[in-house]
């Protein structure tokens, strides 16, 4: 039981090590009091690409109402912006600003960020036995 206390302890510092990660890019963004569920909205605009108020709410399986008031309230956040669609003037395209991209992209950074610091304090070898070990973890 001791191995499992001493894996716990090791996972949860670097649990930590990428949340403190992830809050430096919120806060590098001006943004530290992002939800969770603000960051996921994030997420789906930048994984689906051409994305309409109504292909979001689709997704998200919210209300066009629901979907208008969080996207005006990322537009006051300069996270994202409209686009008129070229092909129908009646259409616009929901795109993230530089800013909204950061924060969609924030935990993958964060743990990049990570792992530079395991590369940094890990030789050649303890690194692939690292590796090694943790493609083992089904």
């Amino acid at each position: 039981m001791a191995k499992k206390e001493h894996l716990y302890i090791v996972f949860e510092n670097l649990i930590k090590i990428k949340s403190e990660c992830s809050c430096e890019i919120f806060s590098e963004c001006g943004l530290s009091d992002v939800t969770v569920k603000q960051i996921g909205y994030l997420k789906v605009i930048d994984e689906h690409g051409d994305v309409t108020f109504s292909k979001l709410a689709k997704i998200t399986n919210h209300s066009k109402p629901t979907i208008t008031e969080m996207i005006n309230k990322f537009a006051r956040m300069q996270c994202v912006y409209r686009e008129k669609s070229p092909d129908d003037g009646r259409i616009y395209y929901i795109r993230l600003t530089e800013k909204g991209q950061r924060i969609a992209r924030a935990e993958e950074k964060a743990l990049l960020r990570v792992i530079e610091k395991m590369a940094d304090s890990l030789d050649e070898k303890e690194m692939e036995s690292l590796i090694k070990l943790l493609e083992k973890v089904r």
